[in-house]
């Protein structure tokens, strides 16, 4: 999905966020650290970094939650610092939903269309609850709903006055690891299907994957990298992120099986090593192959794998054996390892 809408979208500029100190005299805390970043018309953008690094704080201060110390967020290229938070048109699903415990599904969902005539709101409730998955759930109680038809309910009462802009922060967090890839998929089709321009907030890479066009990796309140799911995986700007998306050998630098040539350093990912069998083809020249001595072996999920030592950089990896099958490696035998194509990337360069 790409920003096709009328108008610019969000725009933010060089944006800080500051909290007081915990402790009188102390000094202020940064949460954000002069952030610039834009949201097009009818993209989703996720916010990716582990717990602390500003995230939620920049979402706060794009929905006029949170005073940015300096800088600026506009809509279409009107600066918002003087727009109250009701007046912004957008929409805010949190984490734990919020939904109003009075009022059945129907209600919930329907909150922000008072200004409907009673059967075009009927219809945009039923619209909705059709889009999340729960048609026919519009006189359920709240109390009734598990806890992912309760963020369903959430999205459905945020996207029914067609915001603007849509601010998630953290809405599947919540959740178990099955139920949240389901629900991500779930958001995305919500969102494509409603054509909504989108922040959303998470620390999970496969979630920012799954629902945004572009993910913003953030770091101690500072932007590290904007790019698209695919590209962001393949080429890291930084050590930082590479290591954050999961990368966990570096290597020398340059493509292929040597230590040298080409641009930027190797990264292979956790569990991207495989054992060199007998009957395997040689790797191709872009394929990261090293030497390795084994230094353990165990089987964890039904397969055997083994640690090794990888010559020269020094390094303990886990490889997976040659699906093929056959003996073992012992500790001490020197074996080729050799690194799967889906889990290297180039960083920098």
């Amino acid at each position: 999905m790409t920003g096709t809408g009328t108008g610019s979208g969000l725009a933010v500029r060089d944006v800080v966020v500051r909290y007081p100190g915990a402790g009188r005299g102390a000094p202020a805390v940064t949460a954000v650290a002069g952030v610039s970043v834009d949201v097009p018309v009818g993209e989703v953008l996720a916010l990716l970094g582990p717990s602390g690094c500003g995230k939620s704080s920049l979402l706060r201060a794009v929905a006029g939650l949170e005073p940015p110390a300096s800088g600026a967020v506009a809509w279409d290229g009107v600066d918002l610092a003087a727009v109250p938070v009701h007046r912004r048109g957008f929409g805010l699903v949190f984490q734990d939903g919020q939904l109003f415990p009075h009022r059945d599904v129907a209600g919930n969902v329907a909150y922000g269309l008072r200004g409907l005539p009673r059967d075009a709101r009927a219809a945009r409730v039923a619209e909705l609850l059709d889009l999340v998955g729960l048609p026919g759930y519009d006189r359920r109680p709240v109390a009734t709903l598990s806890g992912g038809e309760r963020q369903r309910v959430a999205l459905a009462r945020s996207l029914a006055p067609r915001p603007r802009l849509l601010l998630l922060d953290e809405p599947l967090s919540a959740l178990d690891r099955s139920l949240r890839e389901r629900l991500a998929d779930d958001l995305r089709r919500a969102l494509v299907a409603t054509a909504t321009t989108a922040l959303f907030v998470t620390h999970d890479q496969d979630e920012a994957a799954t629902v945004a066009d572009r993910v913003a990796v953030m770091s101690a309140g500072r932007l590290l990298q904007v790019d698209e799911p695919e590209a962001l995986w393949r080429r890291p700007a930084s050590r930082e992120v590479a290591e954050f998306l999961g990368y966990r050998t570096f290597l020398g630098g340059g493509a292929g099986a040597g230590s040298g040539g080409g641009s930027g350093a190797l990264a292979v990912a956790a569990g991207g090593w495989r054992v060199l069998g007998p009957a395997d083809p040689e790797p191709g020249p872009a394929t990261p192959v090293r030497a390795a001595v084994v230094a353990d072996r165990r089987t964890r999920r039904g397969r055997a794998e083994v640690d090794a030592v990888l010559e020269p950089e020094d390094v303990r990896v886990t490889a997976a054996l040659p699906a093929g099958g056959g003996a073992v490696p012992e500790p001490g035998e020197r074996v080729r390892l050799a690194a799967e194509a889906g889990a290297v990337a180039v960083v920098g360069g």
